[in-house]
């Protein structure tokens, strides 16, 4: 029960922002109408009803490709034995140790 009621709230809340964000737009463009009953002493006549007729206009996406150029950064790659090209610098640090007896 509370799993139809979660998909029923959830699909109320889809079509608020459909509505919202313009991408479903309904227009009525024929009303309803009741059927129309009519007794005539002995007999009864009726006459079938209308149905509404709605316009529907849908948001429109669009999914395409065009050429475009990139630039590109080059990627330079050393080996650990050259000075790095980016100002960084080594140090080297040497300890020498002595063990007295």
């Amino acid at each position: 029960m509370r799993a139809i009621l979660f998909i029923l709230i959830l699909a109320i809340l889809i079509l608020i922002g459909l509505f919202a964000t313009g991408l479903l737009h309904l227009q009525q463009t024929r009303p309803a109408q009741l059927p129309s009953v009519s007794s005539n002493g002995t007999s009864v006549t009726t006459r079938g009803g209308q149905t509404p007729a709605f316009d529907v206009e849908t948001g429109k996406v669009v999914i395409g490709s065009k050429p475009a150029t990139v630039k590109v950064p080059a990627l330079t790659v050393e080996r650990g034995g050259q000075p790095a090209g980016n100002g960084a610098t080594t140090s080297t640090t040497t300890t020498t140790t002595t063990n007295a007896q």
